[in-house]
């Protein structure tokens, strides 16, 4: 007997970050409409805790999204795989036969991760960071006996990966194969990578920067990776750690338009090319907040963001996306790095005439106070509007919440004067002294350099 078709106003594909807060934030705005989440993953993991599984946390089964969060809100849930879109009828098909019906459709997919076709890249014990429970299990076995791990990519995955995998494991030798010439150089001025090297080194972690890897060695299981420059190194398991690629299949078949970063194509209210449907996180192409330009940046923070303007904007626009500035943070060792909007570099090979004001100092006061630390900031400004570009931060832990509160200043397009004279809350034992504070110290350096350059003008 044909099955009865189920219906909701809202049905979001997809559970994680971007779908479940898509969901619940549209419970918020819309009360009286119904919300269905439909997702083929029994267990969803916490994306940002996925390199913690193999040391801090210890298991794919302390890394996950509780359902808690779909009951309290009213959302259904529907575990299955979406595999075709009736936009006409407005329907969603699943693999397990059910038709559901839809006023308004979210798509929220994810991505996949990048495995460039290297030869021998299908090995045993070659693995990619993907966000399944079983498949993570099975990684975290091969490494508790492996001898010789090779993490290709020195980006967040691979950096955290290469120190968590040294976590609890001290005789698994650990080498990250990078292409470009600094870890994390994408994201941070040459300084902070430099920085982030000579601690991943303390760490008994070797950095094979400015190689490629040429081919994946061995007989069925890997045994080697073979680099472009001639060298082979031993290798057991091997994490390919190169980035991700937006889950479009469902889209495309539904004949959505696709973007040019290879996203579904959305508008500034996150709408599909269908008025029906609309789409954030990883599946969905981006706009730079600070040319317009396509984007490829893919981050949880993004994902929510979004979710929270399509939730919004179901049946009324309400919400506009004004583009991805990149907000980064990560903690290697005792010291966080962390980073916003433009770098120095990327300013300048955008076309920018730039102005940059460093500031570091004891991130308490005084000195001597318990969880006294270093934390250095750097801000980077469009020379002539004195607007605020990007921001970058090391040292002590709060400078994982202080790149928020610059993110802010760089949503609000905020100049060097405003964050010089912009009120702060300063203690002793949270914060370094109001006359010290680096943010507001690195834009007056700023300030200083700018008259310094218009000198030379």
């Amino acid at each position: 007997m044909k099955k009865a078709m189920k219906k909701a106003d809202v049905v979001v594909i997809g559970g994680s970050a971007a779908g479940l807060v898509a969901a619940i934030t549209s419970r918020r705005h819309y009360p009286e409409k119904s919300v269905l989440l439909v997702r083929k993953e029994k267990q969803v993991l916490i994306p940002c805790g996925i390199p913690y599984i193999f040391g801090t946390v210890g298991s794919p089964e302390k890394n996950l999204i509780p359902d808690a969060a779909l009951e309290k809100n009213g959302i259904e849930l529907v575990v299955d795989e979406a595999t075709d879109i009736d936009g006409e009828g407005c329907v969603v098909m699943t693999a397990g036969g059910e038709r559901i019906g839809y006023q308004k459709l979210v798509l929220a997919t994810g991505s996949r991760p990048i495995v460039p076709p290297i030869p021998g890249v299908d090995k045993q014990n070659i693995f990619a960071i993907k966000k399944d429970v079983p498949y993570l299990q099975q990684l975290l076995d091969v490494l508790d006996s492996a001898s010789d791990l090779v993490i290709v990519g020195c980006g967040f995955i691979g950096v955290e990966l290469a120190e968590e995998c040294r976590k609890g494991r001290k005789d698994i030798n650990v080498r990250i194969v990078e292409m470009l010439r600094h870890c994390l150089q994408l994201v941070y001025d040459d300084e902070f990578c430099v920085k982030a090297e000579e601690v991943l080194r303390t760490k008994g972690i070797d950095l094979l920067l400015d190689e490629k890897v040429e081919a994946f060695l061995g007989d069925g299981k890997v045994e080697g990776v073979k680099l472009a420059s001639g060298r082979e190194i031993k290798a057991d398991a091997v994490i390919m750690g190169i980035g991700a690629a937006a889950n479009v299949e469902l889209a495309r078949k539904a004949g959505l338009e696709i973007g040019p970063c290879r996203g579904i194509q959305v508008n500034r209210y996150m709408q599909t090319s269908d008025v029906n449907i609309f789409a954030c996180g990883d599946c969905a192409e981006k706009i730079s907040f600070f040319d317009g330009k396509p984007s490829g940046l893919k981050l949880a923070s993004i994902a929510t963001m979004e979710a929270r303007i399509v939730g919004a904007n179901l049946f009324s626009p309400r919400r506009v996306n004004t583009g991805v500035i990149g907000v980064y943070s990560t903690i290697l060792g005792d010291t966080a790095f962390a980073a916003a909007g433009l770098t120095a570099a990327v300013a300048r090979e955008k076309g920018y005439t730039i102005i940059v004001g460093e500031a570091e100092a004891i991130n308490r006061h005084p000195g001597g106070m318990p969880g006294a630390m270093p934390l250095k900031v750097k801000l980077i400004f469009e020379a002539g509007s004195r607007v605020i570009l990007g921001g970058q931060v090391s040292g002590a832990r709060s400078g994982g919440e202080l790149i928020n509160a610059i993110s802010a200043c760089i949503h609000k397009r905020m100049t060097a004067d405003d964050i010089a004279t912009f009120q702060t809350g300063t203690h002793p034992g949270l914060t370094a002294s109001p006359i010290a504070y680096q943010l507001v110290n690195a834009a007056e350096m700023a300030i200083a350099n700018s008259w310094k350059l218009s000198t030379r003008w």
